[in-house]
């Protein structure tokens, strides 16, 4: 069986055995370190952190392919949207002006312009590495019980279990549906034109979606039939309990939200210029 195209792998390595949320506060802490500022030093610091952390852990990018590639061509459109849109942004925010190639109308190309670009694509590469690993070397019960601990209720935060659960069957079933359409005639693979290929693939999404309904049905039925949600507060039998190394993890996200802080202060604002 293929895994998931977001969720739990099942592979033990050394993430899988810590708490998780000692694995939500690092991911917490680094997001928010990468949302603070945008000095390129940290960006790339937590960048080669993160990508030292995943070849740690046993999770192959090919059990995440979909997702990487996804994510990966809307940072490449994101950054080719800069540029069309704002190609002297990186000149107005650092006050210098160093010309690298003349380009048509508004369209030169500045080391200013470049740098302020990295900087927006090292975001990209600091974090998420660090949330996939969360989701990849986290079973849901434990995420759900990881939110319960920093204070996010437990309805939500079962919710969330639950669609992590959810979507291993939702990607089986997808593959089951687009087989059965194959079948039929209606061809969702490479080998057609890609506006057939999206024609076919509604075909699919279709008895998926109506699929997905009677499933959320038949789960809120049982839950209702258990009782969840007439109580405070519940007790969860999937709960990592703290280590030493758990605390310093915690520390280290920590300590990720305070150097981008400090940085402020430094720097004088969310930009490092090293062009002045």
């Amino acid at each position: 069986m293929t895994a998931p195209v977001l969720g739990y792998i099942d592979r033990p390595g050394p993430l899988h055995s810590l708490a998780g949320v000692s694995k939500l506060m690092l991911a917490l802490g680094v997001v928010l370190g990468a949302m603070i500022g945008f000095d390129v030093r940290y960006l790339a610091a937590v960048s080669l952190g993160s990508l030292v952390l995943w070849g740690f852990s046993r999770v192959r990018p090919r059990d995440l392919a979909v997702v990487l590639w996804l994510i990966l061509v809307f940072m490449v459109l994101n950054n080719i949207g800069i540029f069309l849109f704002a190609p002297g942004y990186g000149t107005e925010l650092f006050g210098t002006r160093h010309l690298l190639l003349d380009g048509p109308w508004q369209w030169d190309v500045t080391a200013e312009q470049l740098f302020y670009q990295l900087a927006v694509t090292l975001k990209y590469v600091a974090v998420l590495p660090a949330v996939l690993l969360f989701v990849a070397t986290t079973r849901p019960p434990e995420f759900a019980s990881s939110l319960a601990r920093i204070g996010v209720p437990y309805r939500i935060a079962y919710a969330v279990s639950l669609a992590l659960r959810y979507i291993p069957d939702l990607q089986r079933e997808f593959r089951t549906i687009s087989q059965a359409q194959q079948a039929r005639g209606l061809d969702t693979s490479r080998g057609v034109g890609l506006s057939t290929r999206v024609r076919n693939l509604a075909s699919v999404l279709m008895p998926l979606l109506l699929g997905t309904f009677d499933r959320i049905e038949s789960v809120s039925a049982a839950m209702e039939l258990r009782g969840f949600g007439r109580g405070r507060r519940r007790t969860w039998l999937v709960s990592t309990s703290l280590r030493a190394r758990d605390l310093v993890l915690i520390a280290v996200a920590v300590v990720l939200v305070v150097i981008p802080l400090m940085l402020l202060v430094v720097n004088g604002g969310r930009f490092w210029n090293p062009f002045v």
